[in-house]
């Protein structure tokens, strides 16, 4: 089995926090999303991932270090291939032309899911669905009557299936998928100056492959800076039985409010953390409240009452103390 991440968008959506580290490093628990996806994905494969191909711009050497022992923390190699230039989905898989052979999934580095079920391999094509109240912003399926997908339409502005594509793919044959997908750049089909998967899929399933439709329990966007912080209080229930507090982080006079992650040698003092709050390695957070939150590792936050908020790396945020004197019936907002 063969994983494909097409992961080399800007996160224009997610700035401030994308100007630095890729959207899919951003941390969802005190795990990068990308992480997050690939643990995800292992968890419900029917076989050994061989290989994981991070489809990725010129993020740096160290970026690229990360994303090989994301690979290699669940048994894969790890493989980078670059998309120097936008064009599309179908160019940007077509980039891991190398990992395109055998069982196959892609999967998009900006979704997560939860499911309680084990990828059927014996199928030929799976296309992972979710019902959704506007349709018109994503890809949809259209199903005939034994359940089977019977089209793709992308962005459609007249109704045609509630049943949008979240962004994850499963190929029996991914050699053919990548005929497909040379067959679109060799003849430029293109739309509004991008190539499609979904253009590519719909070649496949037009020659015969059969593509049944996926369903997950719960599709989890990280698309934005409020969607990432639901995410993350999304992900924190998951995962709330497990030990979220590293052995090394110094609670001092605080309460912990679950579930919270705090990450190694970070240090919470006098402070009421949570619910829903995640704080990275070695970010300190002192004579605060804190309450569904995402604080990235090394930053410094006192003083501050924060909420549905997100805060960077190596950032500082100090508020101030008030002295006051109210009075009977007075109301006080600060």
């Amino acid at each position: 089995m063969n994983i494909i991440i097409p992961m080399a968008g800007m996160g224009k959506r997610l700035r401030p926090h994308t100007l630095t580290v890729p959207k899919p490093l951003l941390p969802i628990a005190g795990k990068p999303i990308v992480q997050r996806l690939v643990e995800d994905i292992a968890v419900v494969c029917n076989q050994a991932v061989d290989e994981i191909a991070f489809v990725v711009g010129e993020f740096g050497e160290e970026i690229e270090k990360r994303l090989l022992a994301i690979a290699e923390s669940v048994g894969a190699r790890g493989r980078i291939c670059y998309q120097h230039e936008a064009l599309g989905t179908a160019h940007a898989v077509l980039c891991a032309a190398d990992s395109l052979h055998g069982n196959v999934v892609v999967a998009y580095a900006d979704t997560l899911f939860r499911a309680d079920f084990r990828l059927d391999v014996s199928q030929e094509a799976i296309v992972w669905v979710q019902r959704v109240p506007d349709p018109s912003a994503f890809g949809v399926v259209s199903l005939g009557e034994a359940g089977e997908i019977t089209g793709f339409v992308e962005k459609p502005q007249t109704f045609v299936s509630d049943l949008a594509i979240i962004g994850i793919y499963y190929f029996r044959d991914g050699a053919a998928l990548r005929r497909e997908l040379e067959f679109l750049i060799e003849n430029n089909i293109q739309v509004k100056g991008e190539y499609y998967l979904t253009d590519a899929i719909e070649n496949l399933r037009r020659k015969g492959t059969k593509f049944v439709p996926g369903r997950v329990e719960e599709w989890l966007d990280c698309g934005n800076k409020g969607a990432t912080v639901e995410t993350n209080q999304r992900y924190l229930e998951f995962i709330r039985d497990t030990d979220l507090v590293a052995p090394s982080a110094q609670v001092v006079n605080s309460v912990l409010i679950p579930p919270v992650f705090v990450g190694e040698n970070a240090v919470v003092e006098n402070t009421v953390l949570g619910p829903h709050v995640s704080v990275g390695a070695g970010t300190r957070v002192s004579d605060s409240v804190l309450r569904n939150c995402i604080v990235q590792e090394h930053t410094t936050l006192r003083h501050v009452n924060l909420a549905n908020s997100m805060v960077g790396s190596f950032a500082q945020v100090q508020g101030r103390p008030v002295d006051l004197s109210v009075g009977d019936y007075n109301v006080i907002q600060l």
